[in-house]
């Protein structure tokens, strides 16, 4: 059962997808080359599992089914920018399975080699929405977690919404458990309002 208060953030981010253009949101990337290179270098090959948590209407789905990518899943809490990705894609959509889900309440009957996740994990502003969302990734994940997040060099705020800012360290806290850092660096994200975010890129290796 949805509370109100899950039921009000839903509806601020259906209404962010039905007003908005790619252009006027600021999480919009072009090329997501960051993305791609890690999910490339993570994948045993075309028929790696891959989810993209929060993946809305972003472009990197495009690009996946372009490199050869043939098991892809995107979800996203809004069923409009789900619907907008759709669109844009055309008939390729049908090689894509969507889920419009919050991401604390999936349910998922599968399990995934790569968890992708840029620009959705640091809504998550309280324990028990980090724990839930740690749960579903350690039953989830089979290799590798992969996790674009703002750093503590970041906005604080995002879509009018409270973020949590992360560094290597409390990420790496985070997910310890259960997944081993390999990697981790920040990159400059520049908005399509020349404005620039600072986000943190770590990939984790299931243990």
């Amino acid at each position: 059962m949805i509370n109100f208060e899950q039921q009000d953030y839903k509806d601020h981010w259906e209404n962010v997808y039905e007003t908005k253009n790619p252009d006027e949101v600021s999480w919009t990337q072009k090329i997501p080359q960051t993305s791609l290179e890690l999910i490339e270098e993570a994948s045993k090959d075309k028929s790696s599992k891959i989810i993209d948590i929060g993946g809305g209407d972003s472009n990197l789905t495009d690009f996946l089914l372009e490199k050869g990518f043939k098991d892809i899943s995107v979800l996203d809490i809004s069923a409009k920018a789900l619907e907008k990705a759709k669109e844009r894609l055309g008939i390729q959509a049908e090689h894509v399975d969507w889920i419009a889900t919050n991401i604390t309440e999936f349910e998922p009957n599968r399990t995934y080699d790569i968890w992708h996740d840029r620009a959705a994990f640091h809504f998550l502003t309280t324990d028990e929405e980090v724990q839930k969302y740690v749960e579903i990734v350690r039953n989830t994940v089979s290799d590798t977690l992969i996790i674009g997040t703002f750093s503590v060099d970041g906005p604080q705020k995002c879509s009018g919404l409270q973020i949590s800012q992360y560094d290597k360290e409390s990420l790496k806290a985070v997910f310890s458990p259960d997944f081993e850092l390999v990697k981790s660096f920040t990159e400059d994200h520049i908005t399509p309002f020349n404005t620039v975010q600072n986000f943190i890129f770590c990939q984790f290796k299931k243990k």
